[in-house]
């Protein structure tokens, strides 16, 4: 018997510049704080997750992963890549789109971008593990890496943990001068002081904060232990698959260690230069209570993180409902809508007149008819 589909649901599709609109419009600032606020409710209910590493191939040049993870209502998964080669051929060095799908039924509601979102996530989870970890009266960061990510870290410290002056190095000169012609055109940013520097030793001495961001894929120490100092806040972002690290080993072992999600990190962070002994802390215990963050004023401490998928579920629901709340995305239809949904062959089923006109024409090829057609 064919039944009338009743479906509800609807596939909404997010292109960049429908997120580039959620944040012009919502403003940069409170885009930031809304989706820490996402991120905050999501890991305080950590348990409620079906959580698994991410799935990776890599290759000479880079990776490309897919992070999915599900609660009982919402499942989302995020295909990215790595490939820090990709500026030389035109391309970002990451790419990025995601899904969000009913799990009573399995249908994506959403088909998002998330290039520029996984940006936002991550500056909004370094803000938020940092107002959890860092020294309450933090106020310098040296950022090291001024790539892609840096402006959206800039200005996460600056409104979300209430950083003032950054001190900026990177390897490219270039690149520090894109960031600061960035944020010095940026009135979110009026009161951040920008500082230039020649090395990674000059931005980090005196710095509350540390924040690296580098995509090299390589085992680097661009952090090493002279660095450090007491009460110092050390936020390693760049570490995040294996054989790339930022961070000397005697770093870690220096600091308390916070990390994500830890089986991840244990293979992906600079955590995967200690043994499976050396102890670390999930993010969530801290927020929490379940956890002890920063024990004294003096203490190091820091936070490995290599971004994991709760983080995309986090964004995920954010842009959905920040689309739906200004209109704005389109329908696609990414699943077929079926009259009987046990019927998938109707769509591929020859229509009347399409029968009609095969039967024509294989009648005007037989030898009868084309004799026909000669005399």
């Amino acid at each position: 018997m064919n039944t009338t589909s009743t479906t509800p649901y609807s596939t909404l599709f997010l292109s960049p510049q429908d997120v580039a609109t959620i944040v012009r419009r919502t403003g940069l600032k409170a885009t930031l704080q809304g989706m820490a606020t996402y991120l905050q409710q999501d890991f305080l209910r950590w348990n409620s997750f079906d959580k698994s590493p991410r799935l990776a191939a890599h290759s000479p040049d880079g990776v490309i992963e897919l992070m999915p993870i599900a609660d009982t209502k919402t499942f989302t998964f995020k295909y990215v890549n790595g490939h820090p080669k990709n500026t030389a051929r035109g391309l970002p060095t990451v790419m990025a789109f995601g899904v969000l799908a009913d799990v009573a039924s399995g249908y994506p509601l959403l088909v998002s971008e998330l290039t520029l979102t996984t940006a936002l996530r991550t500056a909004a989870t370094s803000a938020l593990a940092a107002r959890t970890l860092a020294r309450p009266d933090s106020r310098i960061m040296a950022l090291v890496g001024n790539g892609a990510q840096s402006e959206f870290q800039a200005m996460a410290f600056h409104h979300l943990v209430g950083i003032n002056e950054i001190r900026l190095f990177d390897v490219d000169a270039q690149a520090t001068a894109k960031l600061v012609r960035n944020l010095q055109n940026n009135p979110d940013a009026a009161s951040l002081r920008l500082v230039p520097c020649t090395s990674v030793a000059e931005a980090v001495r005196g710095a509350d904060i540390v924040t690296t961001v580098t995509a090299d894929k390589t085992n680097a120490t661009i952090i090493t232990p002279n660095l450090l100092e007491p009460g110092m806040h050390v936020n390693g972002v760049g570490g995040d698959c294996p054989g790339k690290t930022e961070l000397h080993a005697d770093v870690l072992r220096a600091a308390k260690v916070f990390v994500e999600y830890e089986p991840q990190t244990r293979i992906e962070g600079d955590l995967q230069q200690m043994d499976a002994s050396f102890a670390v802390t999930e993010l969530w215990q801290v927020l929490s209570g379940q956890a002890v963050g920063r024990e004294s004023a003096d203490q190091i401490t820091l936070f490995d993180s290599v971004g994991f998928a709760l983080e995309d579920f986090s964004a995920l629901r954010f842009v959905h409902d920040q689309a739906q709340a200004l209109r704005l995305g389109a329908d696609v239809a990414l699943i077929p809508a079926l009259d009987d949904p046990k019927d998938l062959y109707q769509l591929v089923r020859p229509t009347a007149e399409l029968r009609t006109t095969r039967s024509t024409s294989n009648a005007a090829s037989t030898p009868q008819a084309l004799q026909t057609a000669l005399a």
